[in-house]
């Protein structure tokens, strides 16, 4: 049988937070000491009370500080925490070659939050552009256990070794999207994780190979629909 880690397999499970809460603020988690992971502890969170957490995936050659300007505002608004892991090499194992390196950053990342924060359960989002949105969705579709739902961006590929869980997907993509055109890729995904089953909204918008904040609002809505 493959090691269900080398399929991506997170390790993480949720637990009760053991260190002290982060204060409000943008803050590297100090694990590694290049490319660290990125934590934004918005205004207003109670570490006492179970929060949702969205873990933000950049694109290929990207870093954490430019994909948090996806999210950044909207973590502010809900009052949810947005952790920014960063990929090893200037893209993410998985699209590189396999699962390695970058799910054991992932898996540290999230453990150290989860030893900060209570967690909510019922909501923990993985998010991605690009190559981001790659990772997301098969590092998600492996992980569903404890992945609730995947907010999915110009996608370029679906690897899925191991199933785990149904977790809910949003997924988005640009009909002018001339580096991952959409007829070779989200439009595939749609059929293919509909026929397996999984509860899929598609949003096709008039773009580039490039997030448009409106739609991502949108496809945000739909994450967090049954947010309190």
């Amino acid at each position: 049988m493959i090691d269900p880690h080398l399929a991506g397999r997170l390790a993480f499970a949720h637990r009760l937070p053991t260190k002290a809460p982060l204060p409000p603020g943008l803050h590297p988690l100090g694990l590694f000491p290049e490319r660290d992971a990125l934590l934004l502890v918005p205004e207003g969170i109670d570490p006492r009370r179970p929060t949702p957490l969205v873990v933000l995936f950049h694109g290929g050659g990207g870093s954490a500080e430019k994909i948090l300007p996806m999210l950044r505002a909207h973590a502010e608004a809900r009052r949810f925490l947005l952790l920014a892991p960063q990929s090893l090499f200037p893209t993410w194992d998985l699209v590189i070659g396999g699962h390695g390196p970058d799910r054991e950053r992932v898996d540290s990342a999230l453990a150290e939050v989860g030893a900060r924060f209570l967690l909510d359960p019922g909501r923990l989002v993985f998010a991605g552009h690009s190559d981001g949105g790659s990772y997301t969705l098969s590092l998600g579709l492996a992980n569903g256990h404890v992945v609730t739902d995947l907010l999915v961006s110009s996608a370029g590929f679906l690897s899925v070794h191991l199933q785990s869980g149904a977790p809910r997907i949003v997924l988005t993509h640009g009909t002018r999207d001339e580096q991952i055109p959409i007829d070779r890729s989200a439009r595939v995904h749609v059929a293919q994780l509909k026929q397996a089953g999984y509860d899929v909204t598609a949003i096709e918008y008039d773009g580039p190979h490039a997030y448009d904040p409106a739609v991502v609002a949108r496809a945000l809505d739909l994450v967090m629909r049954d947010e309190a």
